[in-house]
């Protein structure tokens, strides 16, 4: 089962796919998305949307019209449906550490509109995971446990596990770096964006889910290890670790 049919099945009590209808079919509640390049995420390219994410709980004690919850409540029905937690605070076992999880991105054949040419959003992944490897065994101030994100190849119940248990979360802009709608409260997002794939969504879900973000902007898809490293050096101390 694809990881996507795993979600479906996990958030609602029936589904059946339009392909396998075998006539003309009468919906008395219908709910249409719009396209990808119409959805709020894309208008962030050009407009400015003025509003800011919240915990549901905090929004109830004081009401602001300029920040919403929708996006944490959602994330909290992922978590709910995968059988985890919804609480907001991460209770950190004693000896455990902190979890930085590395979001990986397998290159793959791009659409036809981009010639189909095998695109890769960082050409130097393994090198950055390696050098991201090395630092956290060798880290002093508290235990790093760094988490292999290999998304593609993981059931969708481990992915939302693995974001949920994350302190940190670092990725190349990607469909991958969706998951940080699931993320707590206390998640920092580090996005390390080619220079050809310059988009503001995972920027937009971060301040709407009211998590802290930082961008790492490249010239080109190759990123040095060492401003990776001191972007997560300045992150993990300001977690206090």
């Amino acid at each position: 089962m694809a990881p996507i049919e795993e979600t479906w099945k996990a958030l609602f009590s029936s589904l059946k796919y339009a392909k396998n209808f075998s006539g003309s079919v009468c919906f008395r509640h219908a709910v249409l998305s719009p396209l990808g390049y119409e959805t709020a995420l894309f208008k962030g390219l050009s407009e400015n949307i003025n509003c800011h994410g919240a915990f549901a709980h905090d929004l109830w004690q004081n009401p602001d019209d300029l920040k919403t919850a929708r996006l944490s409540e959602f994330g909290e029905m992922i978590r709910a449906a995968f059988g985890f937690p919804v609480g907001r605070d991460r209770i950190l076992k004693p000896g455990s550490g902190r979890n930085i999880l590395f979001v990986r991105r397998e290159d793959y054949l791009a659409h036809p509109r981009h010639g189909g040419k095998v695109e890769s959003r960082l050409s130097n992944e393994q090198e950055v995971f390696d050098a991201l490897k090395n630092w956290a065994s060798n880290y002093l101030e508290c235990k790093i446990n760094l988490v292999n994100g290999l998304f593609a190849h993981m059931p969708m119940k481990e992915q939302v596990r693995a974001i949920q248990d994350a302190s940190v979360i670092i990725g190349a802009h990607g469909a991958g770096l969706t998951h940080i709608i699931s993320a707590r409260p206390e998640t920092v997002i580090l996005e390390i964006i080619s220079s050809h794939f310059r988009r503001p969504h995972f920027a937009l879900i971060s301040q709407w889910k009211g998590l802290e973000y930082h961008a790492i902007n490249l010239d080109g898809s190759y990123a040095d290890p060492r401003v990776v490293l001191d972007q997560l050096n300045n992150i993990v101390k300001g977690l206090g670790c």
